[in-house]
């Protein structure tokens, strides 16, 4: 069994770097490959990480995420690796995750896509298992007003009130540390590269979900230095609206009869 990992830097800090790949290439795994893409405007970050089982690739431009993954995939697809683990540099490890999230895949052969419980840096969980998005819930989102209507709708979107270890289907998972079936991403398709930034993880999340089971899985956990840039920067807010009119303009606004069936189907699981 062949299991690989991408990791996509961009002016990633070398304290991230060792941090996020240390999981991958301190585990038991025998046969694993890493690949570094680096869309960095340097090559600081070449010689950080070496080994018979490190891969980098340096990017004369800014690719993008999605972009930059799908050379690692291509990569890892040519190799025969069986699972590949997309992971951001900014992720901490602190107990063995990737042989549960295999096993758990080798004993379930109709799930596509996995990932684990995603904490906090000060240990408390984020919400990032989703229903499918509409218009709605983007902006609800983002405006957070009034407090009541969407304190509701939070809840139900992000599955808020579901038992904190159960296993559960998510038609929506996060892309900063995903597990991956090889041969569901030959079926389905890598990322979309029209998304430089943002909605690329729920674009594929939603592609596999039509295939697979994607599956969240928190009996094992990662942490994650999550900070919403879009919230911060114009920049980032523009990527995100950019993004998400491309993704609706891929999938449906208002009318998407296939995100209303598969959200039913979602909660329907819980009741």
């Amino acid at each position: 069994m062949k299991i690989s990992a991408s990791i996509v830097l961009y002016k990633t800090s070398v304290e991230e770097l060792l941090n996020s790949t240390n999981s991958f290439l301190l585990s038991s795994l025998e046969d694993k490959k890493l690949y570094l893409i680096d869309n960095s405007p340097t090559y600081e970050l070449k010689n950080v990480i070496k080994g018979d089982n490190v891969v980098y690739i340096h990017n004369s431009t800014n690719l993008g995420f999605g972009a930059a993954h799908n050379i690692a995939i291509s990569k890892a697809m040519e190799w025969g690796s069986n699972y590949h683990f997309v992971i951001n540099p900014d992720i901490l490890v602190k107990t063995d995750v990737v042989m549960p999230m295999i096993d758990f895949m080798e004993n379930n052969l109709g799930v596509g896509m996995m990932m684990p419980q995603i904490l906090n840096n000060d240990g408390t969980p984020q919400n990032l298992p989703k229903l499918l998005p509409s218009p709605y819930s983007v902006l609800m989102r983002k405006v957070r007003f009034p407090k009541t209507v969407y304190n509701k709708f939070i809840n139900k979107y992000e599955l808020r009130n579901i038992d904190g270890k159960r296993v559960y289907e998510a038609p929506i998972l996060s892309g900063c540390f995903t597990l991956f079936r090889v041969e569901a991403l030959r079926i389905v398709g890598c990322y979309d590269d029209q998304f430089f930034m943002y909605f690329e993880d729920w674009d594929l999340s939603r592609r596999i979900h039509r295939e697979y089971q994607t599956i969240y899985y928190p009996l094992v956990s990662v942490y994650h230095g999550y900070e919403s840039g879009a919230n911060k920067s114009r920049r980032l807010f523009k990527l995100f609206v950019q993004s998400a009119i491309k993704y609706f303009n891929k999938w449906g606004w208002l009318w998407d009869k296939e995100r209303k069936n598969i959200n039913k189907k979602t909660l329907k699981q819980f009741q």
